[in-house]
């Protein structure tokens, strides 16, 4: 199934996201809880040596250099180098008549962690991800402990750093695989795969396949389609195949189609969304016009020796959904309207009087405003042919200055005010976009972005 809606993320995002995850992981890390160390280290020809160790407190876990790697068909691979910790704590030895205590404090250097992700999607379209391996390797641990008997140290710190070591080694893996199955998971489902618009329509962002890693980013297909609310039912045309530039200068693509778009275009067709009636009180006051059958006696005279200085009301619908389409020019679309007019009787029913047809080009401007894609349309002229008439033939073309000053001054900033109010990208929590860029492709829309993540 091809994708409505793409998302790529590029190395950049990646290195962004990993920046912010590697801080949390710090964060984690130096939480870890340790347990007491106690054993028995035997010596030769001098007997055995009795320690243990309690109250162990990380004070510091750094992770200097790492980085995120996407690997093709597999998922993301991060690798941290050179990390290094502190801890300290309590000890405890018995060795012949011998008994001392004091503290210690523990250099952990050379740490190198490997942590390889798999990517998914469960049964909503929901992302998920997931820990498929874990290595963490320690070169150097050293103990430093107070006291007097330097030399009686000596006998089992070798066996004490061992055992730190494969202790560290192993709770370092844990931590990472619980951090991502508790919080890195928890955090991408916040990813919103439905979301109501309004009254009527809602748009579905599940995924139509896993996400996948290349080897310069990470692509997410979504379905990418609107649908009423009332009426959900298959759309009747399928997605094209999306040609996604290799464009690396943000840190997050969106590919929205032509298949997104039009779905929208259905969705509010089938709600009824796309009727609009107009009366002399919704008229600007600034426009030389109003709607009675006296203004309109100029061009239909019949009209007003019919319905003699009555008020009329004009309702606009689309007879189908009007469909766009996008191309390395922008956004365009030639809907076609019906006009029907009536003219309202002194009992308030509704006599009809005439039906137009009305068709003109109309382009569009898309932009990116607090995680929504907004726009607004222009029109150019419009074209009208007579359908029906209940008062006789007359000649459309004396109307058209009428019904551009119309068009223009009423229906078109009512189909704006909805597109300045927007629809939502599929943006994780606390995710906002900046330096956003807008481009036109054959078929699609791109919107670039680069990202800030407010933590909580």
């Amino acid at each position: 199934t091809n994708p409505g809606f793409v998302v790529r993320i590029t190395q950049a995002g990646l290195d962004y996201a990993h920046e912010q995850g590697i801080a949390i992981l710090e964060k984690e890390l130096v939480r870890l809880k340790l347990p007491d160390i106690s054993g028995d280290s035997r010596v030769m020809h001098v007997g055995k040596v009795r320690y243990e160790l309690s109250r162990l407190r990380l004070r510091d876990f750094h992770l200097p250099h790492s980085r995120i790697t996407p690997i093709s068909n597999v998922g993301l691979q991060v690798s941290i180098s050179n990390a290094f910790a502190e801890l300290d704590g309590d000890w405890r030895v018995k060795f012949l008549f011998i008994r001392d205590h004091g503290s210690f404090d523990v250099k952990v250097e050379n740490v190198y962690i490997k942590i390889s992700l798999r990517l998914g999607s469960d049964t909503a379209g929901k992302p998920t991800i997931s820990t498929s391996d874990c290595s963490t390797r320690i070169s150097n641990v050293r103990v430093l402990f107070s006291g007097k008997f330097g030399w009686l140290y000596n006998l089992f710190h070798s066996a004490i750093e061992s055992r730190f070591r494969k202790i560290l080694e192993t709770k370092v893996c844990d931590l990472v695989t619980k951090s991502v199955h508790n919080e890195l998971q928890e955090y991408i489902q916040t990813l919103p795969v439905t979301a109501r618009l309004d009254a009527k329509t809602g748009i579905d962002y599940s995924l139509v396949a896993p996400p996948r890693a290349t080897a310069q980013s990470l692509d997410a297909d979504l379905k990418g389609e609107f649908y009423s609310l009332a009426h959900r039912s298959t759309v009747p045309f399928s997605p094209l195949p999306l040609a996604f530039p290799s464009d690396h200068d943000r840190m997050v693509y969106f590919g929205a189609s032509s298949f997104f778009f039009n779905t929208a275009s259905l969705a509010y067709h089938k709600a009824g969304a796309l009727v609009f009636e107009i009366t002399d009180a919704q008229i600007p006051k600034g426009a030389d016009l109003h709607l009675n059958t006296s203004m309109f006696s100029a061009f239909i005279p019949q009209l007003e020796e019919m319905y003699p200085n009555m008020p009329m009301k004009f309702r606009l619908s689309t007879p189908t959904a009007p469909f766009l389409t996008i191309g390395p020019g922008g956004i365009s679309l030639r809907p076609i309207v019906d006009v029907q007019a009536y003219a309202i009787l002194p009992n308030s029913s509704l006599a009809p009087v005439f039906l137009l047809s009305l068709v003109r080009n109309v382009s569009a401007v898309i932009n990116v405003r607090s995680g929504h894609i907004v726009g607004s349309l222009d029109v150019g002229r419009i074209r009208l042919s007579l359908k029906d008439s209940a008062v006789g033939s007359f000649q459309v073309r004396t109307m058209q200055s009428l019904m551009n000053i119309l068009a223009a001054n009423v229906l078109l900033p009512r189909l704006n005010a909805r597109l300045d109010e927007g629809f939502p990208l599929p943006l994780l929590d606390r995710i906002q976009l900046s330096n956003v860029l807008v481009r036109f492709h054959q078929n699609f829309l791109l919107l670039g972005a680069d990202v800030h993540f407010q933590p909580k």
